[in-house]
């Protein structure tokens, strides 16, 4: 598998996931985004940095 394929594969895959919450339970997903516009933009900065930190040692580890 070349990067380009690598790179069309793993943004499928988070498609995927990003998809999930709102087919499976759309009131939950509402839910999560009428709360997550409560936090303080240190707060969900706190979350995107450890998502990326999450996703970059995943990468590492089976990349």
């Amino acid at each position: 598998m070349n990067n380009g394929d690598a790179w069309w594969l793993a943004l499928g895959l988070v498609l995927v996931f990003e998809g999930l919450l709102p087919l499976l339970s759309p009131s939950g997903w509402r839910r999560v985004f009428t709360q997550m516009l409560s936090l303080r933009d240190g707060q969900i900065r706190f979350f995107g940095l450890i998502s990326v930190a999450v996703g970059a040692l995943i990468a590492m580890l089976f990349g």
